[in-house]
């Protein structure tokens, strides 16, 4: 496969060199499309590699305001692990693995920027995680969603277990999990598993639309605002309102909240500088 090369930015030591990924920069968004269409888009462990590289990348440039995350083709978004190379580790190896891609999925899901999962297919297994690790997640009117690791003698891998209850509930992750079935679009949309659905020729579209949304406000307010709530999800209500109150009063000290609330009173838009 050819290897794509992100063209190197004022500072950039070198362009960013990938196998498995097309990583694209158009404005203040980035675009990371996981490109092994003839395998579905599978997960293995360069794509993984790939994945921690690109969204590096995307976190540590300012000019990037938010991510869009999908899959190359019309089929998949991601249809899982590789099982190729799955089915040869062991049991060392195998949760060697799956602390990589946690690894990989947290890094996504505490960017300090939006990303969009734009789900164009199949998001099985690992690509089911994937998408959870997003912080929105829009999906075409074909999408299937499932966890079906069981029906390969395992059980998932890559937060799986821990994201799919906090979004759905209980008794729903572990009806998906136990019995490993798919569920459509609609479907994952009823219970909380996506945000929208959407046709899929407007797919990339609206998922560009919610990052013009986010991009215009305040980069460390929303920065903040993602990690409030993803720690405030792993505390109880009193602490999560004492995490609130610490980064609302972070937020208050920034030159971004002199410029809103100024934009604010003068009635013109504001003109935020991540500072």
């Amino acid at each position: 496969m050819a290897t794509l090369a992100v063209p190197p930015r004022a500072g950039d030591a070198r362009p960013l060199a990938l196998e498995n990924l097309i990583y694209e920069k158009k404005g203040a968004i980035a675009y990371v499309t996981v490109n092994r269409p003839k395998v579905l888009n599978a997960l293995n462990g360069a794509t993984w590699s790939d994945l921690r590289a690109a969204f590096e990348d995307a976190r540590d440039d300012a000019a990037i305001r938010g991510v869009i995350l999908t899959g190359a083709g019309d089929k998949a978004f991601v249809a899982g692990a590789d099982i190729n190379e799955l089915s040869r580790a062991t049991a060392v190896e195998a949760e060697a693995s799956s602390r990589v891609g946690q690894g990989v999925l947290d890094l996504i899901e505490n960017l300090g920027k939006p990303v969009v999962a734009a789900i164009n297919g199949f998001a099985l297994g690992g690509g089911c995680e994937t998408a959870m690790a997003c912080t929105i997640r829009i999906a075409a009117e074909h999408a299937r969603f499932g966890q079906p690791e069981v029906k390969l003698g395992l059980l998932p891998g890559g937060g799986g277990t821990q994201r799919l209850p906090r979004l759905v509930g209980k008794g729903r992750a572990l009806q998906l999990i136990l019995t490993g079935g798919m569920i459509g679009a609609e479907e994952a949309h009823r219970i909380g598993l996506v945000n929208e659905v959407v046709p899929a020729a407007d797919l990339i579209a609206r998922a560009e639309a919610i990052l013009a949304e986010t991009g215009a406000n305040a980069p460390i307010a929303v920065r903040y605002a993602i990690e409030a709530v993803n720690k405030g999800l792993d505390a109880d209500q009193a602490e999560g309102l004492a995490l609130e109150a610490a980064y609302f009063g972070l937020s208050a000290g920034t030159e971004d909240k002199k410029e809103g609330t100024s934009a604010f009173l003068e009635k013109r838009a504001p003109q935020f500088r991540g500072r």
